[in-house]
């Protein structure tokens, strides 16, 4: 099972079963092969911002 990363600054959370629809990135991208320049979808931040929870 893959880790899922929060948003620290809008809490949103990316689930890699479930990818980003909106972003282009299809399910099972792990968190670390989404693209250098990926955004969080609700808030903007970049991955730098993210946290595995």
């Amino acid at each position: 099972m893959s880790k899922k990363w929060q948003c620290t600054v809008c809490n949103y959370i990316y689930d890699p079963a479930e990818g980003d629809p909106v972003g282009g990135i299809e399910p099972g991208t792990s968190f670390n092969d989404l693209p250098d320049d990926w955004a969080c979808p609700e808030c903007g931040v970049g991955k730098e911002l993210f946290e595995e929870i």
